[in-house]
């Protein structure tokens, strides 16, 4: 099983009143990780996998622990938890070597954009998902 990691600049714009990352900006640093996996590490040149569109229907995040700002980017670890016929759940951790921040999951539905309407997983992106597939990891 592959993962896939995504290192994240952090931004001085990311940061609290408190002097840590923000809660919502997390959700920025999984969108980026998220869109490089789909779009960038999807399946051959010119493939139309993952092009037409996809809306975000849920995501869960625990934070573990603050982040603070620092000048060397944070890394994204992402893989695949579940692969569902016209859904796909997406499992992170945004982490250092070390410590993790947050573990969050996200499920993602292909969206036919013409139609206004979710479609089914394709039988090529069914096929790079498979690469990514493992379990989830253990609570905190």
């Amino acid at each position: 099983m592959a993962r896939h990691i995504y290192s994240c600049p952090m931004r001085w714009s990311d940061m609290d009143a408190f002097g840590h990352v923000n809660n919502v900006v997390f959700l920025r640093y999984l969108e980026e990780a998220r869109v490089d996996f789909m779009f960038r590490l999807a399946p051959g040149e010119g493939s139309p996998s993952f092009a037409g569109g996809s809306v975000v229907a849920r995501h869960e995040i625990d934070y573990v622990r603050p982040l603070v700002h620092r000048h060397r980017p944070v890394t994204v670890e992402s893989w695949v938890t579940k692969i569902g016929a016209a859904s796909l759940t997406i499992a992170y951790e945004i982490k250092d070597p070390d410590q993790v921040y947050v573990r969050a999951s996200t499920v993602v539905v292909p969206y036919d954009l013409a139609a206004e309407r979710p479609r089914r997983l394709s039988p090529e992106e069914k096929r790079f998902l498979q690469e990514y597939l493992a379990e989830e990891p253990a609570a905190v």
